[in-house]
């Protein structure tokens, strides 16, 4: 068994690859195959080295690696080997019409009622006229010619699948320029590596359905690899998923401070019939089961990725994380905001708010209050016990209990309605800080 996960290097890898990358890769792990990445950069324009090697970087975060690699741009020769065994074989013929005259056909066939796929107009092509567009300046680009017929194969996600050949127009192969697209390029690679399954989105059916037809016309044995078609992705309302949830790249959630193990147990679940689970590559690996897979569309949910990025934070210790850290955060404060963080970014901001100076935000009328908690401010020095301390004085005082007595003290030194425990930060901001926090609050 050998799968693919095979980008273009187009743009920054996101969320949308990503859940294909986990689900070929897990695939192959579950049942001892490899695990190939390919490059897909045909696209010379549009290639770029730098998304090369974040779609190298995101893998490495995620744990997958891969087993073998290989980059399209390096393989042009057997393409042309493919090439020229379909056009021996009639399966390739060219065609000389511009966009324009194109676009005009289909708006024609469009008033026409008529389904606005190639009319093959360019069959009927003697060699006299070919020679004499040629002769012209004209080059050709290649279609290739589908079967007249309906392609059905045995999905691994989505069951039975068919696709009417004779309602697509027959696809370019090449463009005029020589470029080589990417169904066939795809094509004679997974043929010629040995790909035995392919795990992709549910939008590359019709594709699926052609390529099948060429693998036939290249090999003639059209069962030559097994197809699996994830659902969409929804967002959490169930609506088509936004270009911008759905292309949020993995470099800026890594930027962010998620943590890859997260991802990647959000998104193996992701459309499945089991809970997401905070688990590692293997045991992710282990139970992995395309037959869990809904037919229906996935929601996408950021925040519940979230929860599980939570969930991995709240394990970790200082030794595996000081490394993203500012130097000057310490384990004692590490251990102190863990529990209340989502991301690992956050760290930085509770670290620059507990040693920065902030301009409080208080009621007017708990100014009277915040003036007795500064009265009754114990001395140093200062430990977990000293919150439970002062706030037991200020109850006694104020006769003020629950939100009321904790609420304003918060807002006074941290500005922010919720976060770490106070018995914790107290301590981190000392009462030289505090001090100026509540005097500041009093008088603003």
């Amino acid at each position: 068994m050998k799968l693919r996960f095979a980008p273009s290097p187009t743009g920054l890898m996101h969320v949308g690859n990503a859940r294909l990358a986990v689900a070929n890769g897990l695939f192959a792990r579950r049942h001892g195959g490899k695990f190939m990445l390919r490059i897909d950069d045909t696209d010379v324009e549009r290639s770029k080295e730098e998304y090369v090697r974040e779609i190298h970087k995101a893998l490495e975060w995620f744990g997958l690696g891969w087993d073998e690699y290989m980059r399209q741009s390096e393989r042009m020769e057997r393409y042309h080997l493919a090439i020229e065994k379909l056009k021996q074989s009639g399966r390739l013929y060219p065609c000389f019409e511009t966009k324009e005259e194109l676009d005009f056909k289909r708006e024609l066939r469009r008033r026409q009622n008529k389904p606005p796929i190639y009319d093959r107009a360019m069959l009927k092509l003697t060699p006299e006229q070919r020679a004499e567009a040629e002769a012209n300046g004209k080059k050709p680009h290649w279609r290739f010619l589908l079967s007249n017929r309906e392609m059905k194969w045995n999905d691994m996600v989505m069951g039975p699948c068919r696709v009417k050949l004779t309602s697509i127009s027959d696809p370019i192969m090449i463009k005029a320029d020589g470029t080589v697209l990417y169904t066939l390029a795809s094509v004679v690679d997974d043929l010629e590596t040995g790909i035995t399954h392919i795990i992709r989105g549910e939008d590359h059916v019709t594709n699926t359905g052609v390529q099948i037809d060429l693998i036939e016309a290249l090999t003639g044995q059209p069962n030559k690899i097994e197809f699996a078609h994830l659902p969409l992705l929804m967002d959490a309302d169930g609506g088509k998923l936004s270009k911008r949830l759905g292309s949020v790249s993995l470099k800026e959630l890594r930027e962010d401070g998620l943590e890859s193990k997260a991802i990647v147990s959000y998104l193996a679940r992701l459309g499945t019939s089991r809970d997401p689970q905070l688990l590692s590559i293997d045991e992710l690996a282990q139970d992995y089961d395309l037959s869990t897979y809904s037919r229906s569309p996935a929601r996408f949910d950021i925040q519940q990725m979230l929860i599980l990025n939570k969930k991995c934070l709240h394990t970790m210790t200082f030794d595996e994380v000081k490394g993203r850290l500012p130097s000057s955060i310490t384990e004692e404060f590490w251990n102190v905001v863990r529990p209340n963080i989502d991301i690992l970014s956050e760290a930085r901001y509770w670290w620059d708010l507990v040693h920065e100076d902030i301009i409080p935000e208080v009621e007017e009328e708990d100014k009277p209050y915040l003036k007795s908690a500064l009265d009754c401010l114990p001395p140093v020095p200062w430990n977990e016990e000293t919150w439970g301390q002062w706030t037991s004085a200020l109850k006694e005082i104020s006769g003020r209990k629950g939100k009321a007595l904790f609420h304003p003290l918060r807002m006074a030194l941290t500005r922010e309605e919720k976060g770490p425990e106070m018995k914790g930060l107290l301590p981190l901001m000392g009462r030289e800080r505090v001090v100026r926090r509540l005097q500041e609050a009093v008088t603003h």
